[in-house]
């Protein structure tokens, strides 16, 4: 086998797409010592060391992960990195929350220098919390794209992303016509689209900031380009749905304002979709559109309980999306432990096997790339965070009384943050490493 790294350790993943969840436990696997062989970026086995150690060059020839956790790489299927800088902004819900941060912060992202800078500490932020592949917006500013998809090329990461497109009821330094909106967009997906890891977006901000000649030239560009994806937002909050009616009265729900413009299907991610009507599920099922499910956010803006146990009852591909600014962390983990939560109050209880899918393979499936990334299946990228079970002594007493490989993963979502993540590894490499950062410290 013609390798070039080779991991041992405890690893666990989902080794196949699921409709439901008996599907993803019969799909749970933990391998509690074993090897993992990486060759040109991808995966080529995991086996057991018993199975394994026969394929190595020499005995020696592993680096030694004993004691710590792999799993596939997390997928983060909705954030904002210009409002890093707005994380933990007190005392608002989503609309005056947009007016009194989102869009003064957005602004800066006129200035390169800024957003250069800016797209260097965000994506630092996600690979120290273990987070590999995301599906993020930048502002209408093209040079915002650009920025955030030169410094994720650097590192070789999967991304996907796009520039907000929005013409009405916003600032008017973040207003830009439908037509300008359309030329920069297009312009974007030519330069950066299929290029390396990335991909492109098309990214109507949601239905208030967009006309219909906005919205035309969104199908437009769609149709243009068929293999981009379309992010924008979803039935987050009573008042932008009403804000919504009162724009689009023609239309008998909030996602049929999208419906009618073709911007639902196959790579198509809305965010939040917290208070929908049957017919809104069925239409999102019909078009094998996803939903990006973003935990800390709805409960910090007061937005409202993602159902869950909905999705799964009308079959809609569903992701985890930290949706930073709003969201109070990049951590996957930490989102995933209030997810557990939102569950809770909704009396479905939420394990640990179907939290750890949300966010790697059932993220890749709802942004269609779990033929790419997921899990550790061969021929996979090698995408993966090293998880530190005892990294506090909280995590370490509670870890020595867990049963089982699921307690200990139900104990890494309620206890964990970013101390727990030792490494990130991108493209078949380590790209972040915990125990150096502590070091230079």
């Amino acid at each position: 086998m013609d390798y070039s790294h080779v991991l041992r350790s405890s690893f666990f993943d989902i080794t196949a797409v699921a409709d439901t969840p008996e599907e993803i436990a019969r799909h749970a696997r933990y391998i509690e010592d074993g090897l993992l062989f990486i060759g040109g970026g991808h995966i080529l086995a995991l086996m057991s060391w018993e199975e394994g150690q026969h394929h190595l060059r020499h005995m020696a020839d592993w680096l030694d992960y004993r004691g710590r956790i792999i799993v596939p790489g997390f997928v983060d299927t909705h954030l904002h990195y210009p409002q890093t800088g707005t994380i933990g902004a007190y005392g608002e819900q989503l609309l005056a929350w947009l007016t009194a941060y989102t869009f003064p912060a957005e602004s800066e992202y006129a200035c390169p220098e800024h957003a250069a800078q800016m797209s260097d500490f965000f994506l630092s932020q996600l690979l120290c919390n273990g987070t590999t592949t995301a599906m993020v917006f930048g502002t209408v500013h093209p040079q915002s794209v650009d920025a955030l998809f030169t410094a994720a090329e650097r590192l070789s990461m999967r991304l996907i992303a796009g520039k907000v497109m929005m013409d009405q009821n916003a600032p008017e330094d973040l207003i830009e016509s439908a037509e300008q909106s359309a030329r920069d967009t297009r312009a974007l997906i030519r330069r950066w689209h299929n290029r390396g890891r990335l991909g492109y977006a098309i990214t109507p901000r949601f239905a208030p900031t967009s006309s219909p000649r906005l919205l035309e030239a969104v199908r437009a560009l769609r149709a243009e380009f068929p293999d981009t994806w379309l992010q924008t937002h979803l039935s987050e909050n009573a008042e932008e749905i009403a804000w919504v009616k009162s724009l689009w009265p023609e239309h008998d729900t909030y996602l049929d304002v999208y419906h009618h413009y073709g911007l639902t299907g196959e790579r198509s991610v809305f965010a939040h979709a917290i208070h929908l009507h049957d017919s809104e599920w069925d239409c999102l099922r019909r078009t094998r559109s996803a939903v990006a499910f973003c935990p800390t956010s709805n409960l910090f803006l007061g937005s409202g309980l993602f159902p869950l146990r909905t999705s799964w009852q009308k079959r809609v591909k569903v992701g985890i999306g930290t949706d930073v600014g709003a969201g109070t962390t990049f951590n996957m983990l930490r989102t995933l432990g209030e997810a557990y939560k939102i569950c809770q109050l909704q009396s479905y209880s939420l394990c640990a096997s179907e939290a750890l899918y949300h966010a790697t393979l059932g993220g890749a499936r709802a942004l269609c790339l779990d033929d790419r990334i997921g899990n550790f299946m061969p021929g996979k990228e090698a995408d993966f965070a090293v998880l530190d079970p005892a990294a506090t002594p909280l995590q370490a007493l509670r870890i020595s009384r867990c049963r089982d490989i699921y307690e200990r993963l139900f104990a890494l979502i309620t206890l964990g943050d970013d101390r727990s993540i030792h490494q990130t590894w991108i493209d078949g490499r380590c790209a972040w490493d915990r125990s150096r950062k502590e070091a230079a410290a």
